[in-house]
């Protein structure tokens, strides 16, 4: 039934494997290893630091007896090959990978890659017999890249975290006793057994009487929440009570969390403009930086006195060592990288960095009222039903064709009148788009819905629909206005809260909603909402947004993800508030809200905000720095020193920045 404004939106095309970073990671959870032993992750991780920076070490130290050698304390073999072969011998633990790398970019058809320029850059300082410098060019860039992946993990360890929630293993009841079997092969009706400090792998009906759950593995949000035998518990929330049964209702590829690790893996596969223009602009920068190289060495012979190769060389390999992008290529993608993560620690999921761009320029939130500012949870008021008409047949009729119904006004409905009673056949049962539900019982019409679906029946009423506030359902039998109902929502208690944040953030904020216009405007005055508008059909909010975006304004629609698919269609960024209650909202939104707290619109466009404010900045810092670095290296003015800060330098203080999102508090 259509009492109120719920949205949809036709579904997006999937993404492809997400990627991060200038080498196209993938980004995958590993739920066959499942880490128990924190002392052993520890030791495993100091390990494994250990082997990232190994070669970087044997360098180093390598690097560090030469220059000794060469300036501090001579030997009298340390000359000819031997030096030779000392630095080659520095080189190779830090250069072979590179120069690995630039290879199999070559045979792939990439010839100017940053490795190719580091390694131009490096064997050129060789042949000119500037060893030491070309194995610190080498040493420092293959740390600055270990650093770099090092942050990289970092971001995406608070995306782990949220797929490393499902359990492999989950305990079923066969013939009352306790078997363990892997997840993915438990059937739809199984009973799950889960202990206290156990997470449920699937979602499923909870049995037992009730049961306190953890459930911030779905909502970012470790306040326990109690439910209650019949009501639907799901995969990644952890049993903080007696030992409780679970009747699986979903396949484990088809649970909601399931859905919210697809979402996630998919995110960093739809790029940012700024990450796409990065990459677009490092295919055509590279190439035109190694030209101008060449330019730098051999150009001069035709104007310059007393032109020596060698120095022009050395420029030109500066120039090179300056100019490799990889301040850019990295730091960019994983400054929207964190952003996501930043969100996804917050229970919001982007299904893309594009969309953490679009919320960024958001600048009106039009919102759905009910289930997004209101709780969606209604209660009967009143129920005036004329004499004339049986009250009880009446409210039995009713509840058998809102059965067909699961909006909250259906349930509503339900809960008050209790057990439908199965001896009643409705038949030719209607839904009537934004008005409400007709059928036929006995040759004659049962109408419930809102008053308009009674003027377009022309069932004359003898009361003024806009003088009762709460939402009515008016109900018209054999064609007569027999009456209606009256039902109350409750406003979200962090809904005034919200519009607070908007409006401090520059937002305008609108209400849309099908229901009555005197309820709309109830609920905005209590919010402090200057712009509402009721009794809209689908149709009619397609003409509102239409109004806004004839503005030139950007616009956000928040709703729940069942209905008004017009509307989200014409957004730039749709927002899904009840992750845990729609697979819709979660397969088709933009953003999906999983714990349906308005505040958090406001959160994910703050971070939005913040992530595009980090990217710009490493955008700046590193032209700026390279720019005027490439000016001193062209006149002669910069050594290899400076090229290594200009490139290594600023790179890592652009990842700095960059993961500084991740410890933002928003």
């Amino acid at each position: 039934m259509i009492h109120q404004d719920i949205e949809v939106k036709s579904t997006k095309n999937k993404a492809k494997s997400p990627s991060c970073c200038c080498h196209d990671e993938p980004v995958h959870a590993d739920h066959s290893s499942h880490d128990h032993d924190g002392h052993d992750h520890e030791h495993e991780v100091e390990g494994n630091l250990f082997k990232l920076f190994l070669p970087s070490i044997i360098s180093f130290i390598l690097l560090l007896i030469g220059i000794g050698f060469d300036n501090y304390f001579p030997q009298y073999w340390f000359v000819g090959y031997v030096r030779i072969a000392w630095y080659v011998i520095a080189y190779f633990p830090v250069g072979y990978p590179v120069l690995k790398e630039a290879y199999e970019s070559i045979m792939k058809g990439d010839v100017f890659s940053e490795f190719f320029l580091m390694c131009v850059a490096t064997i050129g300082a060789f042949a000119i017999g500037e060893y030491p410098e070309g194995v610190a060019v080498m040493l420092f860039y293959t740390i600055g890249e270990t650093f770099q992946g090092m942050a990289v993990s970092k971001a995406k360890s608070s995306i782990k975290s949220l797929l490393d929630q499902r359990p492999d293993e989950v305990t079923i009841l066969e013939n009352n006793v306790p078997v363990k079997v892997k997840a993915k092969d438990v059937q739809i009706g199984a009973i799950i057994q889960l202990k206290a400090g156990e997470k449920l792998g699937l979602d499923g009906e909870l049995l037992s009487d009730a049961a306190s759950l953890n459930t911030a593995a779905l909502t970012g949000e470790s306040k326990p929440d109690t439910k209650k035998k019949g009501d639907t518990v799901l995969a990644g929330m952890i049993n903080g009570s007696t030992i409780i049964e679970v009747k699986v209702t979903t396949a484990y590829s088809d649970s909601k969390l399931s859905k919210i690790l697809e979402l996630v893996q998919n995110a960093t596969a739809k790029k940012a403009p700024a990450e796409l223009f990065i990459r677009k602009f490092a295919k055509i920068y590279t190439p035109i930086v190694v030209y101008l190289a060449i330019a730098i060495c051999l150009i001069p012979f035709f104007f310059v006195d007393n032109y020596f190769f060698k120095d022009w060389l050395y420029r030109s390999l500066v120039f090179l060592v300056i100019s490799c992008p990889c301040a850019l290529v990295i730091s960019i993608p994983l400054g929207y990288f964190g952003g996501i993560g930043a969100a996804s620690k917050n229970g919001i999921l982007f299904k893309g960095s594009n969309f953490l761009d679009s919320i960024s320029t958001i600048q009106n939130v039009v919102v759905d009222k009910t289930g997004t500012m209101t709780e969606g949870v209604f209660k009967v008021q009143d129920v005036i039903i004329k004499p004339e008409f049986d009250k009880a047949e009446i409210l039995k009729l009713i509840n058998v064709l809102e059965s067909r119904s699961t909006h909250p006004v259906a349930t509503a409905i339900h809960d008050y009148v209790g057990q439908i009673d199965s001896s009643v056949e409705l038949k030719d049962i209607e839904e009537i788009s934004g008005h409400g539900l007709k059928a036929s019982f006995n040759a004659k019409q049962l109408h419930v819905g809102n008053f308009k679906l009674l003027d377009k029946f022309n069932i004359s009423y003898d009361i003024d629909p806009s003088s009762i506030v709460y939402t009515t359902i008016a109900i018209a039998y054999d064609n007569k206005f027999a009456g209606y109902l009256t039902i109350a929502d409750e406003i979200k208690e962090d809904a005034k809260e919200t519009v607070s944040k908007l409006k401090s953030l520059g937002v305008k904020l609108t209400m849309l909603s099908g229901d009555k216009t005197n309820v709309v405007q109830f609920v905005a005055d209590k919010l402090g909402i200057s712009k509402a508008f009721g009794d809209l059909l689908p149709e009619d909010k397609v003409n509102k947004v239409n109004e806004i975006k004839a503005k030139n304004e950007t616009i956000a629609f928040v709703g729940d993800g069942v209905n008004d698919a017009p509307v989200i269609a014409l957004s730039t960024v749709g927002i899904a508030m009840g992750g845990l209650g729609s697979d819709a909202a979660i397969e088709t939104a933009d953003v999906v809200i999983q714990d349906d707290k308005p505040s958090k619109i406001a959160m994910a466009i703050n971070i939005g905000k913040q992530t595009k404010k980090i990217v710009w900045q490493n955008i700046t810092l590193a032209f700026v720095v390279k720019a005027f670095v490439l000016i001193l290296g062209a006149g002669g003015l910069a050594t290899m020193w400076e090229a290594v800060f200009a490139d290594v330098g600023v790179a890592l203080l652009a990842i700095l920045n960059a993961v500084r999102i991740q410890k933002m508090k928003f």
